[in-house]
Formats: C-alpha cells, sequence, structure tokens
C-alpha cells in the first residue's frame, strides 16, 4: 500500500502542474517528488504522468486515479483528527434522549452544527418519556436529556430550562364520540377510554383509574388515538407534523396546556467536551 507521502507527492504533483512545484509546496527536493511518484508507479503497475513534455500531464489512468488518492488522504487526515480528539479526551459517542414535548428549530440547527464541527463522532437520538428518560440519563446510557420540566429531579441530576414550550392538546379520531359532545368537561372524558403514557421502567409506578391503554411514546399514542381506541394527550406540533390530519382537537376547559421543557444531565455521568458543546448551542 502506498504510503501517506507518496500519496501527496502524487496528489500535488499533479495539482501544482510539475514536480518543481510539488517540490516547494511540500519542503522537499524535486528528486524526492519525482522519486515517489516513480515508486508509486511501480507499485500500481500504471503511468501516472506523460513525460514526454516539458511539464507532466495526467494520463487517464492518472486522473482516474488522483481522485481516489485525494479520497484516501482525506480519510487519512479525518482519522488522524479523530485520534487526536479522543486522545484530548473527546468522547467516541454522544447520545442525546429526547421527549416529543420538545420541538425546537434552535435543536435542528445545533444537529447542523454539530455535524460540521464532529463529522466523524457517532451521534445517538433517542425518544423516550416520563421515568424513562431520567433512567436513561442517571444510568449514563443518554449524556442528555431533554423532558418535560418536573418539579423535583433526583439529586443526582441537573437541570436547565430550555427557551422553546410546546402545547399539548387533546385529540380524537373525527368518528369518536366525543366529537359530538358541546361541553366537555373532565367528567365526560371519563366516560371514554384514555390513551395515556406508561415509562417502560416503572409502568406500575402511576397506575391509572378507568378504561386506560397505554404506550411509553406520543408516536404510539396517536396511532392508537387514530384508530379510534380513545382520546390522548398529544403535542400538537406532532399532530400537525404527523396527524396526517386524521385527528380532531377537543376544546376542554383548561385545554391546550403549555409545557416547558428542560435540559437534563448527570453529575455522575456527566457529558464530554462534545456533548457539553451540544448542550451550550441548546441553552444558548
Amino acid at each position: 500500500m502506498a504510503s501517506h507521502e507518496v500519496l501527496q507527492a502524487f496528489v500535488q504533483a499533479a495539482t501544482q502542474g510539475s514536480f518543481s512545484a510539488a517540490a516547494r509546496k511540500l519542503g522537499k527536493s524535486q528528486s524526492t517528488v519525482s522519486a515517489a511518484v516513480a515508486s508509486l508507479e511501480i507499485d500500481l503497475d500504471v503511468v501516472l504522468f506523460d513525460r514526454s513534455s516539458r511539464k507532466p500531464t495526467l494520463t487517464p489512468a492518472g486522473h482516474v486515479l488522483l481522485q481516489r488518492a485525494e479520497q484516501v488522504l482525506e480519510a487519512s487526515s479525518r482519522l488522524e483528527l479523530a485520534a487526536s480528539q479522543l486522545a484530548q479526551g473527546l468522547e467516541p459517542k454522544v447520545t442525546i434522549a429526547m421527549s416529543d414535548t420538545y420541538q425546537s428549530e434552535r435543536f435542528e440547527l445545533a444537529l447542523k452544527a454539530f455535524e460540521q464541527r464532529y463529522p466523524d463522532l457517532e451521534l445517538e437520538w433517542l425518544i423516550a418519556e416520563c421515568e424513562d428518560l431520567i433512567a436513561l440519563v442517571q444510568s449514563g446510557r443518554a449524556q442528555i436529556a431533554l423532558i418535560e420540566a418536573q418539579e423535583v429531579y433526583p439529586p443526582d441530576l441537573t437541570r436547565s430550562p430550555v427557551a422553546e414550550r410546546t402545547e399539548i392538546a387533546l385529540f380524537v379520531a373525527p368518528t369518536h364520540p366525543l366529537t359530538r359532545v358541546e361541553n366537555i368537561d373532565p367528567h365526560a372524558l371519563q366516560q371514554y377510554r384514555e390513551l395515556r403514557l406508561a415509562s417502560i421502567i416503572s409502568p406500575n409506578e402511576t397506575r391509572p383509574s378507568g378504561r386506560v391503554w397505554s404506550a411509553p411514546s406520543f408516536l404510539m399514542l396517536m396511532e392508537m388515538a387514530q384508530l379510534g381506541f380513545g382520546w390522548a394527550e398529544l403535542p400538537r406540533w406532532l399532530v400537525e407534523r404527523f396527524g396526517n390530519a386524521e385527528l380532531v382537537e377537543l376544546n376542554v376547559r383548561g385545554w391546550p396546556r403549555s409545557v416547558a421543557v428542560d435540559a437534563l444531565w448527570s453529575r455522575q455521568h456527566p457529558p464530554g467536551p462534545a456533548g457539553s458543546w451540544m448542550l451550550s448551542q441548546m441553552l444558548e
């Protein structure tokens, strides 16, 4: 396999237009560059340059292999950068767990900036709700969580409010009997099945009374509501984007309600440099 220095000599000779210009660019002698290119031609058993004129020009094969050589050098550079970042303490992976109560253009912009800043770092994006988000952060499975604001958190967690809020409203399928009720109050809601969020980690922590079906995500609740199985509390933005106009918002006293969102992270498993950078973007 050709060395990094040999490929650099070939690429510079091709892009600079001469071996002497490539030598000046690389800080080497012309003979060193010429020898590197010649050895590459021998190793590949391909003529890369037509040397019949005063200035060497790429052969058709040279044009093809120039692109491949540039790709190898770029990959090598990214490898070196990733290794350097890891050696300096950069985490190899960032996991963000998010409630569907959080929806923000700021987050979308932060993701794009993260991709530019850490192109080779793995980013994992989880969707969870309720106690499941807290458990993911406490266990270190996720470094950051975005959760519907709670009054009290476990003492090992740190929270900071984000600027964005969302609205939760009550929705049913167009064929549901509640769409024909004029004055809907909590008592009227109790006559029909509720579709409620439930934690995977602690499913029995708040066992509901009455007729209830449950699921651990708003998307699953939305699908159940679309099928006519009951009424559900759902983020308005989620219904507008993914509901396909298959749900009706109920006019109930006290609804919709505004929901604040907190960013959450662990004192025992704090975010690394990349996670901290991402967190700062969301809290700006």
